[in-house]
């Protein structure tokens, strides 16, 4: 079948961008879910121009950085500002300026979305007596190279890759460091979807900036054949099946019924009520790809806990998705079913009156995920007659029409498994790295190309069979289960055990 655009608000992370149905299917990254911010003091100044931000989680800052880490062309030393937050509440840094500096590696939107809501760093700063510092990606949020022409063309955003986001990293860490006569900090990588692979690729890139990461529900397996195409899909398919077998039988024949009603004026301005649709829709594709954003988003952010996320969500969503849908008599309309599930995800609260399901806005900033979607990030994505939703196979062919057609450009399908590897990671990984742990949560549809087995003694996989995406990262409730307290605890435990042998380093070259 023809594969229409979905809609393009997130996520995430997440983040995040999302999950973006066209010719070709690409990924998306979401952030951890905004809960009240942690109060603390003043923070440290730097050399770089700062400012006080409105929130007492961090402060903001702006680093000078280059245009392009990799070529001497003029331009290339070129600068922009690229923003950067932290908190230094707890930084111990000690008469020698020792005190770790936890690092979190930007994702595909604004830094504030990710800083406010990965609260597990500012849980544990306390016990590390950690300097927190968050980077934004290039051509995100406000570190736009370009300024507002930054995603003017081709020629601009070629220098948005990832590469060049992790030199950003390297770049801005080092010149940190130096200015905080803290030269000889720890320093330690967090990141969760794309910002968790970032923080894996930097951990190998960059060992010697990092001594460790901390990668949560990183697809770095997404890539060339490694991982079935299907997974993803499947996955999401398995939540829903697992809840209500009835559940996931609504939603698969919905879509052709939705589909033929809608391919009339007629049946498109019914439809267009039926949804509470704020203005006429113009594509019955706008209404499957609607409900279709509610059912993966949700299936990403199944957490046990209630969740303000990309939208206010009861604990165990899919359950309350299901439950709508099976409180129907039997013979009801599958679409009247299939809205109200889909009503969890975008109105749970029950604030909205109707409902943007064409034009919908970016208050995150992930315009720039296309293009990294065209070049770089191709995960091949396809959908079996199994699946909950219609069939559609990928072909590298329909990738390439499509980023020629939008950006004059060609995807590099093999490249990020040349740049960092993922084929054999097991066999690869175990002879030159360490210290990275990945964590994934099985309900989450992005874990079938993380990392799910322990490659080394310390390159750890941490999977919990409930858990969603980087769930771990969230900050602490007392909702939490207690699987999601020892998962955390244990990478407290691997975390101070990097931290105590880099000590021990120290002092064994010092002696």
């Amino acid at each position: 079948m023809e594969m229409h655009s979905s809609p393009s608000s997130v996520l995430v992370f997440i983040l995040i961008t999302l999950i973006t149905v066209t010719n070709f299917i690409t990924i998306c990254s979401l952030p951890i879910p905004l809960v009240t911010p942690l109060q603390s003091s003043k923070q440290r100044d730097t050399k770089s121009n700062s400012k006080q931000s409105n929130k007492t989680l961090f402060t903001t800052h702006f680093f000078p950085q280059e245009l392009d880490h990799f070529t001497f062309q003029p331009k290339s030393f070129n600068l922009f500002n690229q923003k950067y937050l932290m908190n230094s509440t707890y930084w111990n840094k000690g008469p020698g300026h020792h005190g770790p500096i936890f690092v979190y590696t930007g994702n595909e939107g604004n830094i504030e979305w990710f800083a406010e809501n990965t609260g597990f760093m500012f849980d544990i700063a306390p016990k590390f007596g950690a300097l927190l510092v968050f980077i934004e990606h290039r051509f995100y949020g406000e570190s736009l190279p370009f300024g507002n022409n930054s995603y003017k063309d081709a020629e601009s955003l070629g220098y948005l890759t990832s590469t060049q986001a992790l030199a950003d990293y390297a770049i801005l860490i080092r010149s940190l460091k130096q200015n905080l006569s803290a030269e000889a900090s720890p320093v330690v990588v967090f990141g969760g979807s794309y910002g968790g692979m970032l923080a894996a690729w930097f951990r190998l890139k960059y060992p010697h900036i990092a001594i460790g990461a901390l990668s949560s529900s990183a697809p770095i397996l997404q890539f060339d054949y490694i991982t079935p195409w299907s997974s993803f899909y499947d996955a999401v398919s398995q939540d829903f099946k697992d809840e209500s077998m009835n559940c996931f039988e609504v939603i698969k024949g919905s879509w052709d019924e939705i589909i033929t009603k809608g391919s009339t004026k007629k049946g498109l301005w019914e439809l267009s009520k039926t949804f509470k649709a704020c203005q006429a829709v113009q594509s019955v594709w706008s209404f499957r790809d609607w409900l279709w954003s509610s059912y993966t988003y949700t299936a990403m952010v199944d957490y046990p806990m209630p969740a303000n996320f990309l939208m206010p969500l009861p604990a165990f969503p899919i359950q309350e998705m299901c439950r709508r849908i099976d409180v129907f008599p039997k013979g009801s309309d599958k679409i009247d079913m299939v809205i109200a599930a889909a009503n969890v995800y975008y109105n749970y609260t029950g604030d909205q009156k109707c409902f943007q399901i064409e034009h919908k806005s970016d208050p995150h900033g992930l315009d720039g995920w296309n293009w990294q979607s065209c070049t770089e990030m191709v995960m091949p994505m396809t959908i079996t007659n199994e699946s909950m939703f219609p069939p559609y196979n990928w072909t590298y062919d329909d990738d390439i029409s499509s980023c020629n057609s939008t950006y004059g450009i060609k995807p590099r399908p093999h490249w990020i498994t040349t740049e960092y590897g993922g084929l054999r990671i097991e066999q690869v990984l175990k002879r030159y790295a360490s210290n990275i742990i990945f964590s994934n949560g099985m309900k989450d549809p992005w874990s079938r190309g993380g990392v799910l087995k322990n490659i080394s003694s310390s390159i750890i996989a941490l999977v919990t069979e409930k858990g969603a995406h980087h769930l771990d990262l969230r900050f602490a409730t007392k909702e939490d289960p207690p699987w999601l307290t020892q998962q955390r605890n244990q990478e407290i435990a691997i975390i101070q055990g990097w931290i105590d042998q880099y000590y021990q380093d120290l002092k064994d070259v010092s002696s």
